[in-house]
Formats: structure tokens, C-alpha cells, sequence
């Protein structure tokens, strides 16, 4: 069925309900818009959480970045970024896809129908016109055929009455006659037009508008069929990106999972290590004796090691006033306590009166390098170019990436200075190619940088063997004063050695000194099993799998790291609490 031939006297009818379909089409391009806006919307608030939260991203000196929970977090906000795009993208495909094609289809919607409206009206407007004729000469025929019958009875009532002439007579019959003749060219006129008439008529019912309603018939079910894609692609838009919608959530799942509570607490280890022994045992001081008192804890730093008797590197130990504290006890951290006057004499002339005074003066001597003022004992540190304000672990780990930074920035200057070099080359052999004067400033400023690099490079590498390496031993030498003002050294055995010779450059605290250990290889003393993966990301570490097995070439010395060596010959450090050891007897 179709509409020509149901929907024939239905025009009214079909015109409205294809203006309501073209409507409904406007009324749901209107709502993908909005839903749009709300996508688009949705998706910058979810940029600009994920901003709000990552807009401060930590660099590689900072020590939250190296933690998984704290990687895990920055990888969800970089999926919640993807998914913001991908909720803008669905935002887009819609525009695109739906309102856009849907908006050009129902523009070419209209005009087709305004046509097909058009040529109905221009077929209406024509059937009217020929059934006016038709109905004028209806009316002309019936106007002319009374005339006519009048005309005939005058004629018939002339040629009774005994009084007329015979002229009058003639004269009536010609009347007569005449309009007998008008009124049939009338009928024959009104009969032309009525055959006219019924044709076009059955043409308009019959053929034209047939045809128009069926074509608006096809526009209608082409717009609903049009309508329903629509419908389907504000669905498969979605459907579309779901899949990398998952992938993000999958993200977010795995960074969940990628959280290690173990190599976290590791890394905290790793980065915060400072490489000092724990401190050993107070000396006794007997007074009662009149022996002589040695430096302690409580005076100017706390000792954080055995008592050695190297004192090597004595610019390099005073990063320790950081984490020392002055002493809270009634006496000053560089006074002494009152003492029985020695029996072999007076006190030394190098202290005179005034012991503490000689003290203070000594110490702002030897720290003068360092600290401006004994002020900055309570303070931190000033950061200096050769990290030394830094325990010695965390002093060595910087200056490595120092090196490593050198060294590329380095490698970068020396390929510039090769392909300055060809260049150079290059023009010199074919000059019309360019100058070769003209890279003269180019290859100065590179050998210059060059030389720059080198010199910082040696620097670092000097601070670096000064550092030490990983798994040395700090040991100090504490200087102690004695009741005769001489300065005595305490051994590693506990025995007293006595300084005669008073030196100024020898400080009244702790000294540390940096003891490199050979890297030889060695005999293993043990092996171990690993109970954990370790990726073993860190400078000097090595990756480990579960289950395992490892010879143990060196024992954790307190800072929670083993040395062990693969069976291929690769050496490492891993955490001790990874593995299970088995030393050998």
C-alpha cells in the first residue's frame, strides 16, 4: 500500500505529518548537541582534576617519585586523561557522525519536500483553473439556452397574433433561430470543457498526485530510515571507544596492582641511607683518678662509628653539624667540667685562662670553610657543588648522576664538534657549497664547551673517588683534652696515645675518613635464595627472580644491602631482606 492510493483526499494530512517528521529530526540533532556539551563538559572537568593533581610533577631529584604508590598514582592520572579523550572523542564523533550528517540530510530533506509540495500546489492550482472555465461556460450555456427558449416562444406568439405583420413574424423566427444557434455553440463550449475538465481531473486524482504523495511517502520512510541510523550511531560511538575506555580502567586496575609496599620501603632505604655505623660504646671517665677526659657524644657531633685513627679528609666531614645537636646538659657542648688541678703543673699556655674561648677559636678556625657562624650549627646546611652537605651514600649516589649528566652532555658536544668537522670538510672541498670561515665561531664555542665538560667531568670524578664507593666504613678519630692542655687520641683498641705537639689544625671533634675498597673479584662466602622479585632499577644493584640462587660475595655491613654474584659473573647489591642466606662454615 501506498499513499497515492490510500492517502488520495488526505493532502492536508501528509503535508503535516511530514513537517512534524522533519521536526522530530531538528528536535533530535538538538538533543545529540546537548548530550555533546555534557560530554565535552564531563571531559574538561576530568582534565582538570587530573591537572589539579599532577600539575606538580616531582623531577628525578625528588625522592616520592622512585615510589610505586606514588608512580601508581600518576599513571591513574594519566588515565583519567585518556579517558577524558576519549570522552571528548566520543563528544566529536557525535558532532560529526550524527548532528552534522543529520543536520545536511534534513536541509536536503526540506528542499525535496518543498518540491514535491510545489508541484502538488501547481497540479491543484490548474485543476482549479480549468474547472472555472468549465463552470463559466456551464453558465453561459445556461444563460444563452433560456434566451434561446424565451427567443422561440416570442417567435411561436408572433406568428399566432392576427395583428402582426408579416414582418414582425420573420423577424421573430430569424431571433429565434439565432439564439436556438448561440445556445447549441454553449452546449457544444460546455461540453468541451467538461471533457477537459473530467481529464485533468482524473489525471490530478489518477496520476499527479499519486505520484507526489508516494515520492513524499519515500522522503518520509528515507528520513525515518535516516532517523534510526542516527539512533543506532549515538550508540556504536560509544560502543566504539569502549574498548579503549576498558584499556584505561585496565590501567587503573594495574596501576593498583604495580604497588609494591616492599621495594617502597626499600627505596626509602635506598635514598635516605646516610652510610654511618652505628655509634659505639661512651668512654668511662674517671675524674677520680685524674685521667684525662675524652670527647664524647655530647660534645660538638655524636660519634657514628668505631673509634679509628683516620682522619684524612677533614674538609669533607662537615655535613655531620646538620644532624648534630647542641647539648642540653648545664655545660657547653665545647666546655669541660671543672677539674682537680694536675699534679705535673699549669694548665697549657695554649688554652691560658680561658679554655673554652681557645675551644670556640679553634673550632671557627677549622669549620671556617664550611660555616659562616656558629649560628648555622642550628640551621641546615649550605648546599654546596660538591654535595658535601649530603651524608657520604646519598653524597655518592649524587655525584654519579652528576657524571652521568656530564658525560652526556659531553658526548652531545663532541658529535657536534665531528659533524662541525665534516661540514668543515665538506665546504673546503667544494666551496660553492659554503664557507668554511663560517663555522670558525660554531667550532671554537664547541671545543670550548668541550674543555668546560671535561674539567667539570675530571672535578667530579675526583669528588667521587673522595666519596668512596659503595660498602666502605666510615671511621673517625676523636681528639680528646687532657687536663695539661695536650691533645690525646684514642686508638682502636682503647689505648692512649699522647700529642705533645700542639697542632692548629687539628679540630677538637670527630674526623671522618673515606677508606676505598678494592673491587676485586672474591671468593664467595656463602649463597642465598631470592624469596622476592627485585627489579633492581638502582645505580649498582641487580634484578632478581623468585626462587633464584645467588652467591653471596659480601655481607650486609648494617645498611640493609648484600653483595652477591650470578653464576654468569654479574655482581650487584640487593636488599637483605629479599633473600634467605646460607653463609658457608
Amino acid at each position: 500500500m501506498d499513499w497515492g492510493t490510500e492517502l488520495w483526499d488526505q493532502y492536508d494530512i501528509i503535508e503535516k505529518h511530514t513537517q512534524s517528521g522533519l521536526e522530530l529530526v531538528e528536535k533530535y540533532v538538538k538533543f545529540v548537541k546537548e548530550r555533546t556539551e555534557i560530554e565535552q563538559s564531563y571531559a574538561k572537568q576530568l582534565r582538570n582534576l587530573s591537572k589539579k593533581y599532577n600539575q606538580k610533577r616531582s623531577s628525578k631529584d625528588e625522592p616520592d617519585c622512585r615510589l610505586s604508590s606514588y608512580q601508581s598514582f600518576l599513571d591513574i592520572l594519566n588515565e583519567m586523561n585518556d579517558y577524558a579523550g576519549q570522552r571528548e572523542l566520543i563528544a566529536e564523533n557525535m558532532i560529526m557522525n550524527i548532528c552534522i550528517d543529520l543536520t545536511k540530510y534534513l536541509q536536503e530533506l526540506k528542499q525535496e519536500r518543498k518540491s514535491y509540495l510545489l508541484e502538488a500546489k501547481k497540479a491543484q492550482q490548474s485543476l482549479e483553473s480549468t474547472y472555472k472555465q468549465l463552470d463559466s461556460s456551464k453558465k453561459r450555456f445556461e444563460r444563452e439556452w433560456r434566451e434561446a427558449e424565451r427567443a422561440a416562444q416570442n417567435a411561436e406568439k408572433t406568428d399566432q397574433d392576427i395583428n402582426a405583420t408579416k414582418a414582425d413574424v420573420e423577424k421573430a423566427k430569424q431571433q429565434a433561430h439565432m439564439r436556438a444557434r448561440v445556445a447549441e455553440e454553449c452546449k457544444n463550449d460546455y461540453a468541451a470543457h467538461l471533457q477537459k475538465y473530467n481529464k485533468e481531473q482524473s489525471q490530478f486524482y489518477f496520476n499527479d498526485m499519486p505520484i507526489i504523495f508516494n515520492k513524499l511517502q519515500g522522503l518520509d520512510e528515507r528520513r525515518i530510515q535516516k532517523l534510526a541510523q542516527g539512533y543506532m550511531l549515538f550508540s556504536d560511538t560509544e560502543k566504539h571507544v569502549m574498548p579503549i575506555i576498558g584499556k584505561c580502567l585496565e590501567g587503573i586496575t594495574k596501576a593498583g596492582t604495580n604497588v609494591n609496599e616492599k621495594n617502597d620501603t626499600m627505596v626509602i632505604i635506598e635514598q635516605n641511607k646516610s652510610g654511618f655505623e652505628r655509634p659505639g660504646d661512651l668512654e668511662f671517665e674517671d675524674y677520680s683518678q685524674g685521667i684525662n677526659r675524652a670527647s664524647s657524644d655530647s660534645s660538638l657531633s655524636t660519634p657514628k662509628g668505631p673509634i679509628d685513627l683516620l682522619g684524612k679528609n677533614r674538609s669533607k666531614n662537615f655535613w655531620l653539624f646538620k644532624r648534630s645537636k647542641l647539648s642540653s646538659s648545664t655545660h657547653t657542648p665545647f666546655s669541660t667540667p671543672p677539674a682537680p688541678s694536675p699534679p705535673n703543673g699549669a694548665p697549657s699556655p695554649k688554652f691560658g685562662r680561658d679554655p673554652l674561648s681557645y675551644c670556640l677559636k679553634e673550632i671557627n678556625k677549622t669549620v671556617k670553610p664550611r660555616i659562616s657562624s656558629f649560628r648555622t650549627l642550628r640551621r641546615s646546611p649550605t648546599v654546596t657543588e660538591d654535595f658535601g652537605h649530603l651524608p657520604p651514600e646519598q653524597r655518592r649516589k649524587r655525584l654519579q648522576q652528576k657524571l652521568e649528566e656530564i658525560s652526556k652532555e659531553l658526548q652531545k658536544e663532541a658529535d657536534q664538534s665531528e659533524a662541525l668537522g665534516k661540514m668543515k670538510d665538506v665546504y673546503e672541498k667544494n666551496p660553492q657549497m659554503g664557507d668554511p670561515a663560517s663555522l670558525a665561531t660554531q667550532i671554537s664555542q664547541t671545543s670550548q664547551n668541550i674543555e668546560r665538560l671535561k674539567g667539570e667531568l675530571n672535578k667530579y670524578e675526583t669528588w667521587l673517588s673522595e666519596a668512596g664507593v659503595r660498602g666502605e666504613t666510615l671511621r673517625y678519630r676523636a681528639h680528646a683534652i687532657n687536663n695539661n692542655g695536650a691533645h690525646e687520641v684514642l686508638s682502636t683498641d682503647g689505648a692512649h696515645s699522647d700529642e705533645s705537639t700542639p697542632d692548629s689544625s687539628q679540630a677538637i671533634y670527630a674526623e671522618f675518613d673515606d677508606d676505598f675498597e678494592d673491587e676485586e673479584p672474591v671468593t664467595p662466602i656463602g649463597k642465598c635464595t631470592a624469596m622476592y622479585n627485585f627489579p633492581g632499577a638502582s645505580e649498582g644493584t641487580i634484578s632478581m627472580e623468585e626462587g633464584e640462587e645467588l652467591a653471596v660475595v659480601e655481607e650486609d655491613k648494617g645498611d640493609g644491602w648484600t653483595r652477591v654474584r650470578r653464576h654468569n659473573g654479574d655482581e650487584g647489591y640487593i636488599p637483605t631482606s629479599y633473600v634467605a642466606i646460607t653463609l658457608n662454615k
